[in-house]
């Protein structure tokens, strides 16, 4: 319930703290005393939209605090916890207007969004009112208030849930017939492909690696050519050393005749053929630790050119060869296979939308009769409450074909004013009086089903008088026995019926004027419905006629 209501610097309020109690409280005083600012502020916190009209002459911005205290499953906390905000003690709205024109929101000190201020709002408080807006007027919102008034949340959630079960087993069959539909067309293709791909075998990373042994042969190969020329000069045709070994031969033979001029030179050629003599095998070595093989290096290269190839005519990368033709096989396999797999998931489609017929069914028919009961609540309203020549009518068109996750029908509540006119919305058919005494018949047959904890009547009871303003009081506190109600009333017969009688007046003279809520005492309340009865001239009859409304009230 609205635990409390902060208000500065809106339009008149400078400064105001309101504790609120539950049960049925009323706020009364003369026109003009700021009834309907209170409601702006409120609504305000609420989410309505800003409007930098609203701050108070003067002020740099306005703000309104709305604190709520709710149970931990209340709806309201699940909205914050799938939005990561804070609720583990009361739910505190903080709007923020500026003179500028510029709003700040603010859900339990943490800034948030108008629209999530707005959805949280609608769970915690109803505005009714004669331009009553709200869900018991919106045809949208009809469905679900019978499914309340029935109690078929249990039926309701089954029902989408089936519907759920239903569109995946339909989504999988569609997905399923396009594949296999596409597969059929391009089944030559596929197979001509699938046996190339399949001959070819690309393993996933191969290129990576055959481009990394084509380098590393690549450099290996201009190695080797070196080697090779090595070796050529050295042990070739062209080697130098079968002319040095001769030589040597024949200098060793004239060496012993002329020692002082030969000795040096054998000595020198000898180490010189020892030189090359190292060098041959050091090519040797050089050859046999050599790693490269040209049958490699060809072969690295053919398997590699295969592969882009391939790439290019598939339009892929490399990469993705193996995955293409994993796909490709998975395609023919649905081709080969896909009429008895199309067939099961046409079976399985088929009877989970059967199973969804049977559970629409079901809850379309607890909506009817719902629907009759709902009818006779509300009618049995609407005679204490000058409406007894009217009709109300819940019109429910069920379509078996038309499925959704909330069932086949499709739910509006309806009035006649008069016998033999036509039936019609609310809104279009009901005057603004008759339009008030349908949404509180309404909302007194749906009582707290379907409710918001805290429900606001914005003079609910303008335009009536006498037995039809103390039936309107009698139906707001058997409400207020459920959840928490607000009423701004003209009617003494209903504010004598509340628990709790606050009084709006406007104070100050002429150059400054401020509106105040106060709560009444009991003399002060019996005060303010004598003048309620009597006008501006407070008589001693009205203030027994006072005395005799509120004991008669707490009699009843």
């Amino acid at each position: 319930m609205l635990a409390r209501l902060s208000i500065r610097d809106i339009v008149l309020i400078e400064r105001l703290d309101l504790d609120f109690a539950g049960g049925l409280s009323v706020l009364t005083g003369e026109t003009g005393a700021g009834k309907s600012i209170l409601l702006d502020a409120l609504s305000l916190a609420l989410g309505a939209r800003g409007d930098a009209a609203l701050v108070r002459h003067g002020a740099a911005q306005g703000q309104v605090t709305a604190v709520f205290d709710v149970p931990q499953n209340h709806a309201a906390r699940e909205l914050l916890d799938s939005n990561a905000l804070d609720h583990d003690g009361d739910i505190i709205l903080r709007r923020v207007q500026t003179a500028d024109g510029r709003t700040r929101v603010f859900v339990n000190d943490q800034p948030t969004s108008v629209a999530l201020m707005r959805d949280i709002g609608r769970t915690l408080v109803e505005l009714h009112g004669q331009h009553d807006e709200r869900a018991l007027i919106d045809p949208a919102a009809h469905r679900d208030l019978l499914d309340a008034f029935g109690g078929h949340f249990g039926e309701v959630a089954a029902t989408s849930d089936a519907w759920k079960v239903w569109r995946a087993a339909e989504q999988e069959l569609a997905r399923h017939r396009a594949r296999v539909d596409a597969a059929a067309r391009e089944a030559d293709y596929l197979r001509a492909s699938v046996a190339e791909l399949s001959s070819l075998d690309p393993q996933p990373g191969e290129e990576d690696e055959l481009a990394e042994l084509r380098a590393r042969m690549m450099r290996a190969e201009k190695t080797a050519t070196e080697i090779n020329d090595a070796a050529e000069t050295l042990s070739g045709a062209s080697s130098p050393v079968p002319a040095l070994s001769s030589l040597l031969r024949r200098l060793q033979r004239k060496e012993a005749e002329a020692p002082e001029l030969l000795g040096d030179m054998v000595r020198a050629l000898d180490e010189a053929l020892v030189a090359l003599d190292a060098a041959q095998e050091a090519v040797t070595v050089a050859e046999r630790a050599l790693d490269f093989d040209p049958r490699v290096l060809e072969k690295a290269e053919e398997r590699l050119f295969s592969l882009r190839a391939a790439a290019r005519k598939f339009a892929v990368p490399v990469a993705e060869l193996p995955a293409l033709r994993d796909t490709m096989v998975a395609d023919l396999a649905d081709l080969d296979a896909g009429a008895d797999r199309l067939a099961g998931l046409e079976k399985s489609a088929a009877a989970s939308r059967a199973a969804y017929d049977r559970q629409a069914g079901h809850l379309s028919a607890l909506r009817h009769a719902a629907a009759d009961g709902l009818v006779a609540s509300v009618m049995a309203e609407l005679p204490a409450l000058k409406l007894e020549r009217a009709e109300f009518l819940v019109e429910i068109e069920s379509d078996p074909d038309d499925r959704a996750a909330e069932g086949i029908d499709h739910v509006a509540f309806n009035v006649r004013t008069n016998p033999g006119t036509k039936p019609g919305p609310m809104m279009k058919v009901a005057s603004g009086g008759e339009l008030s005494r349908f949404l509180l018949a309404l909302k007194v047959a749906l009582a707290d089903r379907g409710s918001a904890p805290t429900l606001v009547f914005d003079e609910i009871d303008t335009g009536v008088g006498g037995a039809v303003a103390d039936a309107i009081g009698k139906r707001l506190a058997r409400l207020a026995s459920r959840v928490q109600v607000l009423s701004v009333t003209h009617a003494p017969q209903v504010a004598a019926r509340a628990g709790t009688h606050y009084l709006i007046s406007k104070t100050g003279g002429a150059e400054r004027v401020t509106t105040g809520v106060a709560e009444l005492s009991a003399d002060a309340r019996q005060e303010e419905i004598a003048r309620m009865l009597a006008g501006a001239t407070i008589t001693d009859e009205a203030r027994a006629a006072a005395s005799r409304l509120l004991s008669e009230s707490a009699e009843r």
